[in-house]
């Protein structure tokens, strides 16, 4: 599957970045994370997205959590990193050493400190498709960037060839029809946690890219597949179970929320790395009563 020849579709869950308290990566645990999560039938593996902590990451952290995925996924579904920062440069080579090491396509997203206006968001994104032969996600998440992708710079980039995807994370659902209507074909569109999957299905989506998937994969993909073959009542009854950790994932520090809930499923994920505050113990009751009505603890399995 190397070197993305195929097309991305369905749930890519947006997976933790396990830390110890020296700072070094927890392989083993991404790992056990990362199988389960094949087993359970995503579709394919995002590090590195805003569940993953990037902000919060050195760059030797960042490439050990790219390498123990790519690893642990061992071609069985794409694995696309997630490439961040605030220069040209700088992502540009990411960009190139996770495509050597065996990245399957990128999930490209902009940080800026100042704001950039239209042009340079362009100039940026298209520096990072022109450093690879990689399928390019892009990521827009107003909530969090300082500078967002525009529809009018959305629909220049989907003239760029390789890049085929975008990933939408505001909470505008309007927004994602007028990139359909806008890239006319071009472009794929996958929704976010701050999406309903199914009602993003509807319009012409391909999948989700998003935290929440990494707790409750199996019935992800069970709604995958629903949405797929057009049951779309049966989707919206496993969509109205599913929508309580959508909003636990609002409502909570996103890494905090994702981690607090493996933990209580017995992966040892750890805290978000700080200065972020862990889940705490109303966090907990929340997510662990959410899990338990999904059938997502370890003693319901």
């Amino acid at each position: 599957m190397t070197g993305g020849n195929k097309d991305f579709h369905g749930v890519f869950p947006y997976l933790v970045s396990p830390v110890d308290g020296k700072g070094k990566v927890k392989t083993r645990v991404l790992s056990t994370l990362c199988r389960h999560l094949i087993r359970s039938g995503v579709h394919g593996l995002a590090p590195l997205g805003s569940t993953g902590e990037f902000a919060y990451l050195g760059a030797d952290q960042r490439r050990r959590v790219v390498d123990v995925v790519i690893e642990a996924a061992g071609g069985k579904v794409p694995v696309v990193p997630g490439v961040a920062s605030t220069t040209i440069a700088d992502a540009r080579a990411q960009t190139r050493d996770y495509e050597r090491m065996g990245a399957d396509g990128i999930l490209a997203i902009l940080e800026a400190y100042f704001p950039v206006d239209d042009e340079g968001v362009y100039q940026y994104f298209k520096a990072i498709a022109d450093a690879t032969s990689l399928p390019v996600v892009l990521y827009t998440n107003p909530s969090f960037q300082r500078s967002d992708l525009s529809l009018p710079v959305i629909e220049r980039l989907s003239r760029v060839p390789n890049i085929r995807y975008i990933k939408d994370a505001s909470s505008n659902t309007g927004r994602l029809l007028s990139i359909i209507n806008r890239v006319e074909g071009r472009m794929q569109v996958f929704a976010a946690s701050a999406h309903i999957p199914t009602a993003v299905m509807l319009i012409g989506g391909v999948g989700w890219m998003a935290g929440p998937a990494c707790l409750v994969p199996e019935q992800s993909v069970a709604l995958y597949e629903l949405c797929r073959q057009g049951q779309w009542d049966k989707a919206m009854a496993l969509q109205r179970q599913l929508w309580g950790i959508n909003q636990a994932f609002a409502k909570y520090n996103l890494a905090a929320c994702i981690k607090g809930g493996l933990a209580l499923q017995g992966f040892d994920v750890g805290d978000p790395l700080p200065p972020q505050a862990p889940l705490s113990e109303a966090g907990r009751a929340d997510v662990a009563r959410m899990l338990q009505s999904l059938g997502a603890l370890p003693e319901q399995r």
